[in-house]
């Protein structure tokens, strides 16, 4: 990529249909792990006008409510008004959830079985995960991903608050970011699109939406005279959710994670519990690449690498730092290994996956959120100095 650029990104708000979907899965996941925090969970939402089908595979000893789960997180969401089709109290869920695979199970356990190679843990599934940090922001993320998930907070907390009582909860940010020499130096555009009831104008939504939120979360210094605003750029949004559009779980990995700047796997992170290394091993590499970058040693970092399934040693790993490493990416991999595991048990165990903390990831990004790092533990920089010692 040139040096001198501009790169986009979005983030989406908690009343996103997908985000309704991902809400309603991990706030599933929550309920198993925390009576049984060896639940194996696959749950997949989908959700479309007023109905709401749960599906996956979940073996666990927790007794599921997976109606009141959900009418739980949509409430929580705000879907509660008079004209929303998509009702808290008046959705239809329909449970279509079944045990874990045996097949699967076998693979993950630990303990040995006809064909397994290991009576180790192994990982629940084949695939490649990637970490990602840059020391662009305070969260070692990268700006545009930052800013857009920074406005879709702030406009979810006013909504919440009443400040506002025509904002509904569909929303989505976006935010393109001018790069020289490689690093941000302005916001060149800003979008933000909110579902709001019928009676309000879109010029007060204009100006509340640019004064109260954007100029509110964004870095004044980078934002000048040519930055443009988009601001409801369709003229109206009333009808939004799942009543405008279908929802389903795992279909915003980009945003979950590093806004397209650092590469993503594939696999989706929300309602999987964490044998699942679609999930975990993410996990695991931002763990690994914030280190990396928090003990100096380069700039930005990502990281790869690959499972087979009931296997639990990667078959890969790769470390890159896009030519900003103090020392060569051959050795600062050689660190890594030798401070970190990648074992599937092991990734759980460093970073005590077992627990309900689940629903704290699900919107703004499961990455950056340095203000719920103690339980979401992939945020800290405890293994910099060891990298960093390492790597001499």
């Amino acid at each position: 990529m040139s040096k001198n650029f501009i790169f986009s990104s979005e983030s989406v708000g908690e009343g996103h249909p997908d985000k309704v979907c991902d809400t309603i899965s991990d706030a599933v996941l929550d309920a198993c792990l925390a009576v049984d925090p060896k639940s194996r969970v696959a749950c997949e939402t989908y959700a479309k006008s007023n109905i709401v089908v749960v599906g996956g595979e979940i073996t666990t000893k927790a007794q599921v409510d997976f109606t009141r789960i959900a009418r739980e997180a949509i409430r929580e969401i705000g879907y509660v008004h008079d004209d929303d089709v998509f009702h808290a109290d008046r959705v239809f869920v329909m449970n279509i959830v079944t045990q874990q695979s045996p097949d699967i199970s076998q693979g993950v356990d630990a303990k040995a079985a006809k064909g397994k190679k290991k009576a180790e843990q192994g990982a629940g599934d084949q695939g490649l995960m990637f970490g990602y940090a840059s020391d662009e922001t305070p969260e070692l993320m990268p700006a545009p991903i930052m800013f857009a998930h920074r406005l879709g907070r702030e406009l979810t907390r006013i909504r919440k608050s009443g400040k506002a009582k025509w904002l509904r909860p569909d929303a989505k940010s976006q935010v393109s970011v001018q790069y020289v020499d490689g690093k941000p130096v302005r916001i060149t555009n800003v979008v933000v699109s909110t579902q709001h009831s019928a009676d309000v104008e879109h010029a007060e939504i204009e100006d509340f939406i640019i004064k109260n939120i954007v100029k509110k979360v964004l870095p004044a210094e980078m934002l000048d005279k040519k930055t443009e605003f988009l601001i409801n750029p369709t003229g109206r949004f009333v009808v939004g959710g799942p009543q405008g559009d279908t929802g389903l779980t795992g279909r915003k990995i980009i945003v979950d994670s590093y806004g397209g700047m650092g590469r993503h796997g594939g696999g989706a992170f929300s309602g999987k519990d964490p044998s699942k290394v679609d999930r975990s091993a993410a996990y695991m590499g931002r763990y690994v690449a914030k280190n990396i970058v928090a003990a100096g040693l380069a700039q930005k970092a990502e990281i790869q690498f690959a499972y087979a399934i009931g296997y639990p040693d990667p078959v890969s790993v790769c470390v890159d730092t896009f030519g900003t490493g103090v020392i060569s990416d051959e050795k600062i991999a050689e660190a890594v290994q030798s401070i970190f595991s990648f074992k599937p048990a092991d990734i759980i165990k460093q970073l005590n996956l077992l627990r309900p903390i689940y629903s704290l990831t699900t919107n703004y990004g499961h990455f950056g959120k340095i203000e719920d790092v103690k339980s979401l533990t992939w945020e800290k920089t405890d293994k910099a100095a060891a990298l960093k010692k390492a790597a001499r």
